[in-house]
């Protein structure tokens, strides 16, 4: 049978796994809505994050909590157990088994989730998923929905639009000619064995950036600098453990929250468990208690602990773990506690000042190259088209802490102008939700998104039929 595909379509802009997922959710939950899903990137469904061709990048979550369905939970696995029968020998190292669990390639699963479209766009219904490979750089509001306009001159008119557009980019801490991209390694062949190259940041995206310099064969010495100078954990095997239950007190500050919690982590170790397990039990109600502080303990929070809390919570492959221990073992690898002062270029490089953790004097190093990896960018200071333009219109703004985008419960877009058929999905809902980078999170969200998506332009749209002028034939 035919699908009907009357309506005006919904724009997903943004085919990572959010805008992915989203796309897919709002085909399954209605049988007549189109969607346009929009990338710039060459791929769909990879995004920056999974478009690694590097077996090194290593996903930080089990492969066992990866399907992209919250209702089927085996989906991923039995897909990788399927396709490992016919990878090629190189692509074999991507599937890491370890007592922590089994942990794959980040490439390998954006190969997951670009057949997963391919097999929408080539169902046996008449495709209702339309793929555009360009970039949108407006959406101008009209009487039905908006008017969207890509880059390349396509323009469109859609009932409704989710922007699913991922992590900003870092405006950066700092201005040089030398400053690269961790996530453009073509550049990495020209660099001087001999002379070091300097991460700002020592999170995840720094040990990424490691692996990627490794894996093009600079050999080099790497130099890690952050405010606090942390590394992420290593995820170790663990047992369940059950989900505390918050009581009221427990919110009222942080103080009296990170007391909960680790106590909660001394039950654990007393019944020979692991912190891992209390840190996983906390992530169904992270949500409800990012909500149930105060405001003031949010910024607080911000402000002290957030470092740590990542550190622990979004933890390294046991493999990953491994090789940046063996870099720093070596010396290959040093990682410094300190913040940037200045930056010089000059012709071949760049002088860094930089004043180290608890220091009192600055100390300079010349560095042939500098990678940011200190992060995302906030909303208020983008430079991307399509939010500059929704901020000037007014049908967007900053969300709390200026983290994201400030949505309803919902997840449909606020502002002095909003409409009520822009919604978004994940890092733009940071600050508005704690969890909504991660798979595990975004799945569910997508699910929640896609149901009040059609459930919106459905009404909208047998509003606006009520509304229309019936033709008929009278009576002479």
């Amino acid at each position: 049978m035919m699908a009907d595909t009357t309506g005006l379509p919904v724009a997903v802009i943004g085919a990572g796994f959010s805008g992915t997922m989203v796309a897919l959710q709002v085909l399954a939950a209605s049988n007549r809505r189109p969607v346009l899903l929009c990338e710039r990137a060459e791929n769909f469904g990879r995004g920056l994050a999974y478009a690694t061709d590097n077996p090194a990048h290593v996903l930080n979550v089990r492969a066992a909590n990866m399907s992209a369905f919250p209702d089927r939970p085996d989906h991923f696995e039995a897909w990788l157990a399927r396709t490992e029968l016919n990878l090629a020998p190189a692509e074999t190292p991507g599937i890491c088994r370890t007592a922590a669990g089994t942990f794959v390639a980040r490439g390998l699963y954006g190969r997951y989730l670009a057949e997963l479209l391919i097999d929408t766009v080539t169902g046996p219904d008449v495709p209702r998923l339309r793929l555009i490979n360009d970039a949108v750089v407006d959406l101008e509001p009209t009487t039905e929905g908006f008017l969207l306009r890509t880059e390349g001159g396509l323009t469109r008119r859609v009932a409704g639009a989710v922007l699913a557009m991922g992590n900003l980019p870092s405006n950066g801490q700092f201005a040089s000619r030398h400053r690269a991209s961790p996530w453009r390694p073509e550049g990495f062949d020209r660099l001087d064995p001999t002379r070091p190259v300097l991460i700002v940041g020592t999170g995840l995206t720094m040990v990424d950036a490691v692996a990627a310099l490794r894996g093009r064969g600079f050999a080099g010495p790497v130099v890690a600098i952050s405010r606090r100078g942390l590394l992420p954990s290593a995820h170790a095997p663990t047992r369940p453990w059950p989900v505390p239950t918050l009581a009221p007190t427990d919110l009222t500050s942080l103080s009296h929250l990170l007391g909960r919690i680790r106590a909660e982590i001394a039950a654990a170790q007393a019944a020979d468990a692991d912190w891992r397990g209390v840190l996983d039990a906390l992530r169904p109600i992270t949500d409800s208690a990012w909500k149930g502080l105060p405001a003031a303990e949010r910024a607080r929070f911000l402000r002290h602990l957030r470092p740590y809390w990542d550190v622990h919570r979004h933890r390294m492959a046991p493999p990953v773990a491994e090789a940046l221990a063996e870099n720093i073992a070596r010396g290959s690898l040093a990682v410094r506690a300190g913040r940037i002062l200045s930056v010089v270029d000059e012709p071949a490089e760049a002088l860094v000042t930089w004043l180290p953790r608890r220091g009192t004097q600055p100390e300079a190093m010349r560095v042939q190259c500098i990678f940011d990896a200190t992060g995302v960018g906030g909303v208020a200071g983008t430079h991307d088209p399509l939010l500059t333009r929704l901020l000037d219109r007014g049908l967007i703004q900053p969300g709390p802490f200026g983290l994201g985008l400030d949505t309803d419960a919902e997840f449909r877009v606020l502002g002095p102008q909003s409409q009520g058929t822009l919604w978004t999905i994940g890092p733009l809902l940071r600050g508005v939700l704690w969890e909504c980078t991660a798979v595990p999170d975004i799945r569910t969200t997508a699910t929640r998104l896609a149901a009040t998506v059609v459930k919106t332009l459905d009404s909208s749209d047998a509003t606006s039929n009520e509304k229309a002028p019936r033709g008929g034939c009278g009576r002479g």
